[in-house]
């Protein structure tokens, strides 16, 4: 696990990792080191069986993610642009296949590639002072980090191309709407609320949690027929692992499961 981050502090406690975007001072913008740093967070969250969970916020009291770093956008020329998006769409991505859930919880502006960044997580908290916006079309721009393709599959193309296409804010209230995030609380609460959601998933079987999360982002986009016969495969999976026979055993004895580290 990687030991001398300087844009984002990783910590793990108890079966949950914690990861802080910490550059408050330029709103925690997403800069190519800061990414790059996040890829190595994913990974040891990916290869480390004791974490099981991880919770994603940003420093400070301002932006959970103001989007990428402008300065660096300023000098990036088409080839360069294209190498960009496909490195921050990597590791995104990254986020959504390492097999555990990751929660963000989002306090203040989540903007560009700070929502496109909480788009990639499997599930949003929001404080009720927070905001999300795709403004790239104010620079001359569109979204790059998979903004254009994950926020109409959360909340429908109308509603998605009005946020890109005017370059508008969401208030948190108006996320929850639209189902952009799932929850909304206070500032003060918000990160106590995500790791109470992450240690509820972390008492879960990992391999159930494993392949619901393979399940359902393999399976979205794909004809039912092909989903469902999917989810049949997963399910078989599922049958023949030590967790199920754990499952099953531990209900009919009525007593708590003793799950197995994957």
């Amino acid at each position: 696990m990687p030991v001398n981050f300087e844009n984002i502090l990783f910590e793990v406690r108890e079966e949950v990792a914690f990861v802080t975007l910490n550059r408050p001072k330029v709103l925690n913008a997403l800069n190519g080191a800061t990414l790059a740093e996040l890829a190595s967070a994913v990974a040891a969250i990916r290869d480390d069986a004791s974490i099981r969970a991880a919770v994603l916020t940003g420093a400070g009291e301002k932006a959970f993610a103001a989007g990428a770093d402008i300065h660096e956008l300023a000098q990036t020329n088409g080839t360069q642009g294209l190498e960009l998006a496909r490195r921050g769409q990597a590791v995104f991505s990254s986020m959504e296949k390492c097999g555990k859930p990751i929660i963000a919880c989002v306090n203040g502006f989540a903007l560009g590639g700070g929502c496109e960044l909480a788009l990639a997580c499997t599930m949003r908290i929001a404080s009720d002072s927070s905001r999300f916006g795709q403004p790239e079309v104010r620079l001359g721009l569109i979204p790059g980090y998979g903004g254009s393709q994950r926020l109409p599959r959360l909340v429908g193309k109308g509603i998605a191309l009005q946020m890109i296409l005017t370059a508008d804010m969401l208030s948190a209230a108006d996320a929850l709407r639209v189902g952009l995030v799932n929850e909304v609380t206070t500032p003060g609460k918000l990160l106590a609320r995500g790791e109470e959601i992450a240690r509820a998933i972390a008492k879960m079987p990992p391999l159930a949690i494993r392949y619901s999360l393979e399940a359902v982002h393999r399976g979205y986009d794909l004809p039912l027929e092909e989903a469902l016969y999917l989810e049949a495969s997963l399910f078989g999976v599922c049958c023949g692992t030590a967790d199920k026979a754990e499952g099953t055993q531990a209900f009919l004895e009525k007593r708590p499961a003793n799950w197995q580290r994957p």
